[in-house]
C-alpha cells in the first residue's frame, strides 16, 4: 500500500476520576493518535506511551520525536505490503516500541478495510464475544475501594482486578472476599514489591486470587521464577514481556503462569500475536491489559482479544469507565454478562470521531510522503 501521509495529534482529555496505581496517578490523558492516509482510507493507532517514563521507559513526548524523526519517514518511504511488514521496516530503531505499535496497528487497520474484513479476522481472531475483567486503582478510603468494586460488580464485569502496594494490600484482600468469597480476583503491584517480601506475598494464597501480576522488577525473570516457587497462586507477568523471546525465556524459566499481553508494550500487533502464539504452544493462557486507552487503541484490544488463546478477562472496559466523551462511536459498551461484541465491519469496527478530535487537539504534525523526495 502507498502511504500518502502521517499525522500525529496530541490530545488532552480527562478521566472521569483519577486512576491511582502504586507508581503514580493520573487525571488526565495526553493522547498520541496517528492518523495514517492511504489510497482514500484512513487507518488510525494509537500510542499508549503515559504522560512520563514511569510505566515504561517511553513517554508521550519521546514518541512523538522518534515517530517524525524516524519511524513516519521509514514507513512512507517503504510502501509496506501489510502490517507484518512494519517490524522490519522499524528495526534500525531500538526499542520504542510504543511509538512503532501506534504506525504499525495503524498499518493493520489500513489493510483490514483495504481488504473488506474486520480488523479482528484479519489478526486471525475467532471469537464473536469477548469476557470483560475490570482494573480498579488504589483508593482514598477502604469505603470507596469496597463501593469501586460493587458497582463494577453489578455492571457485569467477570474479574475484578485490585492495584495493591506495600501498605495497600493483604487487608484490602481480606475484606473482599470477606464480603464477596466467590467473584474472580486478582492484584496488580506494578513491581512495587522486592524479594524480601517473599513471606508477605505467599501469604496471599490464602484469598484465592486468579494471579498476582507483576509483583518485582519490571525487568525481571529470574526473581519472579524463584518468588512463583514460593506460590500455589500465578505469577502473571506483564512489563516484564516485551516480545515473543521474552515470552518463552519467562514460561521456560517458570517466572510465571499467565501472560498480559499490552500491544503497545510489546511493540504492535505482529509481536502481540507472537506472544500470544508462544503462550498457547505451551499451555499459558494470555490477556489484554489496558493503558487508559481512548476509543482507538480499545477497539484495537477487542480486536486482538478475539485470538484463541485470551482465555481470561481482560481489561477492555467500557468507555464510560475512563471518558465522558469518547473520540469513537459507537462508544465500547460491556453487556450485563460482562461481555463485550466484536465488531464483524471492516477495518477497527467503529468510527472515529474527527470533529470531536479537532476539538480536542493541542498539537498536530504532518508527514508527506512527498517531503522525502
Amino acid at each position: 500500500m502507498r502511504i500518502d501521509a502521517i499525522y500525529l495529534h496530541e490530545l488532552h482529555i480527562p478521566l472521569v476520576q483519577p486512576f491511582v496505581t502504586s507508581f503514580s496517578t493520573t487525571t488526565t490523558r495526553r493522547v498520541l493518535l496517528a492518523e495514517l492516509k492511504a489510497e482514500g482510507l484512513t487507518g488510525w493507532g494509537e500510542c499508549v506511551a503515559g504522560e512520563h517514563p514511569y510505566f515504561s521507559e517511553e513517554s508521550i513526548d519521546t514518541a512523538w520525536q522518534v515517530i517524525m524523526q524516524e519511524l513516519a519517514p521509514a514507513l512512507l518511504a517503504a510502501e509496506p505490503e501489510h502490517g507484518g511488514k512494519c517490524p522490519g521496516i522499524f528495526k534500525k530503531v531500538r526499542g520504542n516500541r510504543m511509538a512503532k505499535a501506534a504506525l504499525e496497528n495503524a498499518v493493520w487497520d489500513l489493510e483490514a478495510q483495504m481488504r473488506g474484513v474486520p480488523l479482528a479476522e484479519l489478526l486471525g481472531g475467532i471469537r464473536e464475544k469477548i469476557v470483560c475483567g475490570v482494573s480498579i486503582g488504589i483508593q482514598p478510603t477502604m469505603e470507596r475501594q469496597m463501593a469501586e468494586i460493587e458497582k463494577e460488580l453489578a455492571a457485569g464485569y467477570q474479574r475484578i482486578k485490585l492495584k495493591c502496594k506495600p501498605g495497600w494490600d493483604t487487608k484490602v484482600f481480606e475484606a473482599v472476599r470477606n464480603r464477596w468469597p466467590d467473584i474472580s480476583l486478582s492484584c496488580d503491584a506494578n513491581s512495587a514489591y522486592r524479594l524480601n517480601d517473599a513471606d508477605h506475598i505467599a501469604s496471599w494464597d490464602a484469598f484465592d486470587l486468579l494471579m498476582i501480576e507483576q509483583p518485582l522488577w519490571a525487568d525481571d525473570f529470574y526473581f519472579h521464577s524463584m518468588l512463583q516457587k514460593r506460590l500455589d497462586t500465578p505469577i502473571c507477568l506483564d512489563e516484564s514481556i516485551r516480545n515473543r523471546r521474552d515470552a518463552l525465556a519467562a514460561i521456560d524459566m517458570e517466572s510465571c503462569r499467565i501472560i498480559n499481553i499490552k500491544v503497545g508494550r510489546v511493540g504492535g500487533f505482529s509481536e502481540a500475536i507472537a506472544v500470544h502464539n508462544a503462550a498457547q504452544e505451551r499451555g499459558v493462557p494470555v490477556w489484554c491489559g489496558g493503558m487508559l486507552e481512548t476509543g482507538v487503541g480499545r477497539a484495537h484490544n477487542i480486536a486482538l482479544s478475539s485470538l484463541e488463546n485470551f482465555r481470561l478477562p481482560g481489561d477492555v472496559a467500557a468507555s464510560k469507565r475512563y471518558w465522558n466523551e469518547d473520540i469513537i462511536e459507537p462508544e465500547v459498551e460491556v453487556s450485563s454478562k460482562g461481555e463485550i461484541q466484536v465488531p464483524d465491519s471492516p477495518g477497527r469496527g467503529f468510527e472515529v470521531r474527527e470533529d470531536l478530535i479537532e476539538a480536542l487537539t493541542v498539537r498536530k504534525e504532518e508527514v508527506k510522503a512527498l517531503a522525502l523526495a
